[in-house]
């Protein structure tokens, strides 16, 4: 099943029945609302389109009222309502883009039912989504203690897995090597390297694309590093913890992890020994990758770990020149996240980001042989295929050698696949910018927003960026449930994500900023129910696709260049 992230064990899936059950503390799920729309609000100057529900004939009448001074501002007709294949349901649209309402409160009221709906229009209205999705990161920290709060609930967790972790399965018996720290992979607290890596790169594609923007927005996090900004500091716990998955001889290993999955408890009750899975390939060209890219972002603030990091990447990249062949890791005694994939998008995303910081010649003929044979960008992807990060950075380098034949091909490639999401969210009753619906696919309808920014800069096309508004309107509760699909943000956000953190502690409402995977396996399947791991657990890829489309939308700042 495609993005599939671990099949729960027999043991882990009745333990979670047996300690959390919907008859003992879920809530029966409301009914969806007619009018569905982004919760969080509209930007000015952006299109502004609800979807509609209706058993009607025809759409009927709605009207926009501003809330302010009570004046009705737009009344509009309903188009007659169509088929929505996937949902199985009639819709019709509520396009008031022409209204360009300023920024302040508003509803959209159906003149024939009475029903209304509040909505925002802000030009910051980003400013706080991202900030609760990015904080999240932190709150997922490993190794320390975290606290936070939110919409006045308080959330906090001591120092956990400090003894990071056994050697047994690597050759090493019961002895601890130092592996402390990073970030809880999802609802469980695993660490798991290419998803780590997969992450880093997300968000590290936001701090290249936006970061000016970016640093204009406090994130409320403990200051860690004062010599960076927040945004690379949180992510340098992450890299700290990569580091130290690197072995001597340059391979990395595969993954933190228990031999299976704990029950719903706080991490800091989490007592479960943790040991390293061996070493895979796929793992040390992720690693290899991230710490490359780390390496360039770093330097003009920390120059001592930006070289660290240099050194660590190219360790690895001799280490994979060495040992061509494809590696999986043995993981014979674990039943936890396997998170393996063929190794050739991680090796052809390592030779990308080498030779942008280095301008090393090999890893460049690497690199143009890997996207030759492989020159489209993908529409659908994630830790299992990275290639369209390498992709992006070749394609935006200024260095000096490229093949023109191959950037034009690059670039059409990219372009089709911008307008292949265009003109699904167009032939969708969301807006809905992606087809497919399986394990996560929240977080590839954000990811879609990587693609689409590269286009748009590519050519200039608005287009590609109200597509991106349109994955941001689905998650956010233009869907046919009429919620949003993160925790603590929009309207009737998910309060049972499949989240340990959030099942374990005493605190009534999850914690924030999450983004849950979303129906699987149609789009009508999705429950907001903590045993239900396979639509509405959370994860850091997800939530690092999350943090990108929201930092897109994040007002610009005039002038500034994105730090290289």
């Amino acid at each position: 099943m495609p993005g599939l992230r671990w099949l729960c064990s027999t043991w882990c899936l009745l333990a979670v029945l047996a300690a959390h059950t919907a008859a003992d503390d879920q809530a029966a799920p409301p009914t969806a609302p007619s009018i569905r729309l982004n919760t969080i609000g509209y930007l000015p100057g952006k299109p502004m389109v609800a979807t509609i529900a209706t058993a009607t004939a025809d759409g009927g009448k709605y009207q926009i009222r501003r809330l302010h001074d009570g004046a009705m501002v737009w009344e509009g007709d309903l188009p007659t309502p169509k088929a929505n294949v996937d949902t199985d349901e009639k819709l019709t649209i509520a396009d008031f883009t022409k209204l360009a309402p300023a920024a302040g409160e508003y509803e959209i009221i159906l003149v024939n039912s009475g029903e209304r709906t509040r909505f925002r229009v802000a030009e910051d209205l980003y400013h706080e989504p991202f900030r609760v999705a990015t904080r999240a990161m932190y709150l997922w920290r490993c190794g320390m203690p975290v606290s936070g709060d939110h919409q006045g609930a308080h959330f906090e967790h001591g120092p956990c897995h400090l003894e990071d972790a056994y050697l047994d399965h690597v050759g090493g018996g019961h002895v601890q090597r130092a592996s402390v720290g990073g970030w809880h992979d999802a609802g469980d607290y695993n660490k798991y390297v290419v998803n780590a890596a997969a992450t880093v790169g997300m968000m590290f594609r936001a701090w290249e694309d936006f970061g000016p923007a970016i640093e204009q927005n406090k994130l409320d996090i403990p200051p860690t590093d004062p010599k960076l900004p927040e945004f690379l500091a949180e992510i340098k716990w992450e890299l700290d913890w990569l580091l130290t998955m690197q072995a001597d001889n340059g391979s990395v290993y595969h993954k933190v992890s228990a031999l299976n999955f704990g029950g719903l408890i706080a991490s800091d009750r989490d007592s479960d020994a943790r040991y390293l899975a061996p070493w895979s390939s796929a793992a040390t060209a992720a690693f290899t990758a991230t710490m490359a890219q780390a390496a360039r972002l770093y330097k003009p603030y920390d120059a001592t770990f930006a070289k660290q990091c240099r050194e660590a990447a190219l360790r690895s990249a001799k280490f994979l020149r060495e040992h061509p062949e494809e590696h999986e890791a043995d993981q014979s005694a674990f039943n936890t996240g396997g998170y393996h994939a063929p190794d050739g998008d991680d090796r052809l995303w390592a030779a990308a980001e080498v030779w942008e910081t280095t301008g090393d010649s090999d890893a460049f003929a690497d690199l143009e042989e890997r996207l030759a044979a492989h020159p489209n960008f993908d529409v659908d992807w994630d830790w299992q295929h990275l290639k369209n990060l390498g992709l992006i950075t070749y394609l935006f380098s200024e260095r000096d050698g490229r093949n023109p034949k191959l950037v034009k091909q690059l670039r059409k490639g990219l372009v089709a696949a911008a307008d292949e999401t265009v003109a699904a969210a167009a032939n969708h009753g969301y807006a809905r910018p992606f087809t497919k619906y399986y394990w996560g696919c929240n977080g590839t309808v954000a990811r879609q927003a990587i693609g689409l920014e590269a286009a748009y800069r590519l050519t200039g096309n608005e287009a590609y960026r109200h597509a991106t508004l349109d994955g941001l309107n689905h998650l956010f509760g233009r869907n046919c449930f009429g919620r949003s699909f993160v925790t603590g943000l929009g309207g009737q956000p998910p309060l049972f994500p499949h989240d340990r953190q959030s099942a374990g502690d005493a605190v009534a409402s999850p914690w924030p900023g999450y983004l849950v995977g979303g129906p699987n396996p149609k789009a009508t399947d999705w429950s907001d129910a903590t045993e239900d791991y396979r639509t509405n657990e959370i994860a850091i890829n997800w939530n690092g696709a999350l943090i990108y489309a929201l930092a897109s939308q994040l007002p610009p700042v005039d002038g500034a260049a994105s730090p290289r």
